[in-house]
C-alpha cells in the first residue's frame, strides 16, 4: 500500500467519487463544483458541472455537464462505494460572474443559474446543503479531502478557506 495520498483531478464537465485521497478541481468560473460527502463511510464524490441545464447545450452526451443529471450518477458511483443517500450531505462552490460588467441589464448570468439549479437539484435528492462558497466575481480551485470531509477553497483573490 503506497503511503502517498491519492489526488483524483476532476476536470470541467466530469466527476468523479473516491473512498480516499483527495476530489480536486480548478479554474472554477460560472461552473460549480459539487461535493458530496458521507461520513460514515467516508466515501465522496466531486462533479465540475458547467451548465444549469440540457437545454442551454446542443450536445447533451455527458451527463457529468448538467446538476440534474451529474448529481444522480455521482450518488449511484458513491453508492457502489458504501455510502448511504440519506447520510449524504452536499458542499457547493463556485458560480461566479466573472464577467458581471459585461452582461447587459436583465442578461443571463449563467453562474447564477447553475447555482440555483444545484441548489434544486440536491433539494430534490434529499441531500441538504451544509456549506457554500458561491457568487461573487472571482474564480475558485477546490480540494475536496474524501476520509474527513473537508473541502478546501483556494482562489487568487480572497486566499483560502475551509468548507
Amino acid at each position: 500500500m503506497s503511503t502517498e495520498a491519492l489526488e483524483i483531478r476532476v476536470k470541467v464537465a466530469e466527476l468523479a467519487a473516491a473512498d480516499s485521497g483527495t476530489l480536486s478541481t480548478i479554474g472554477l468560473g460560472s461552473c460549480v463544483a459539487i461535493a458530496l460527502h458521507d461520513p460514515v463511510a467516508r466515501v465522496g464524490g466531486l462533479a465540475h458541472v458547467l451548465l444549469p441545464n440540457e437545454a442551454m447545450s446542443r450536445d447533451r452526451s455527458n451527463p457529468a455537464k448538467f446538476p440534474t443529471t451529474a448529481v444522480p450518477l455521482l450518488l449511484e458511483q458513491m453508492a457502489r462505494l458504501g455510502a448511504s443517500v440519506e447520510r449524504v450531505r452536499a458542499k457547493i462552490v463556485g458560480g461566479a460572474s466573472m464577467f458581471g460588467n459585461l452582461i447587459p441589464p436583465g442578461g443571463i448570468n449563467i453562474g447564477e443559474r447553475n447555482v440555483t439549479s444545484v441548489r434544486e437539484v440536491l433539494a430534490v435528492a434529499g441531500v441538504p446543503i451544509v456549506a457554500e462558497d458561491t457568487g461573487s466575481d472571482y474564480g475558485r480551485s477546490v480540494y475536496f479531502f474524501v476520509e474527513d470531509g473537508r473541502v478546501e477553497v483556494r482562489s487568487l483573490r480572497k486566499g483560502s478557506r475551509v468548507l
